[in-house]
C-alpha cells in the first residue's frame, strides 16, 4: 500500500511540475515528463505485483 501512496505522489508532483507557473520551480520543470512516467509506471507495476499475488 505504501507503494502506491508512493507512486500517486510521485505523479502528482510530476503533474504539479508540468502545470505550475512559479517561477522557483523553473530549473525543474525539465524533470517533470519523468516524474510523470515514473509513477505511472510504479503504479501499474504495483497493481501487477499485487494482482499475481491474489490480493486484488
Amino acid at each position: 500500500m505504501f507503494g502506491i501512496i508512493l507512486a500517486i505522489a510521485i505523479f502528482g508532483f510530476g503533474i504539479f511540475l508540468k502545470t505550475t507557473k512559479n517561477p522557483g520551480f523553473a530549473s525543474s520543470k525539465k524533470f517533470a515528463w519523468m516524474l510523470i512516467i515514473l509513477g505511472v509506471v510504479s503504479i501499474l507495476g504495483k497493481l501487477v505485483i499485487m494482482y499475481s499475488k491474489g490480493e486484488i
